[in-house]
């Protein structure tokens, strides 16, 4: 049985051809790995708290309690966003009403020198 030689591939790495890594894109794969990651954990938690809870119905309660605790924190801070936001515009005003006083004391001050000279 003959060997074949290696062969130089496009990143200039010799190797044979049997030995070569097939590359794959990270396109829909990454995501749908993801998905079945989240639902494979999401399983064996359910499965651990019907053992805990000695029920799936008791255990499924438990996790819809965490669901609606995380739910309703998160509408709490979309609640707070819109009074945030304004306060941080309050600010930036301020903030951009300083500087253009500064700006035209700046002026007055450049225009007067130049008057003088």
């Amino acid at each position: 049985m003959r060997i074949p030689e290696p062969v130089r591939d496009s990143d200039g790495h010799s190797s044979p051809v049997w030995a070569r890594k097939k590359r794959r894109g990270a396109g829909v794969g990454g995501l749908v790995g993801l998905l079945v990651t989240l639902l494979a954990v999401f399983g064996a938690l359910t499965a651990a708290l019907g053992v805990k809870e000695r029920s799936l119905a008791e255990g499924g309660a438990l996790m819809d309690g965490w669901i609606t605790a995380g739910v309703n924190a998160a509408r709490e801070l979309a609640g707070q966003t819109p009074e945030a936001a304004e306060a941080a515009a309050d600010t930036a005003g301020e903030a951009a009403e300083k500087a253009g006083d500064a700006l035209g004391a700046s002026a007055a001050t450049t225009t007067e020198d130049l008057r003088q000279q």
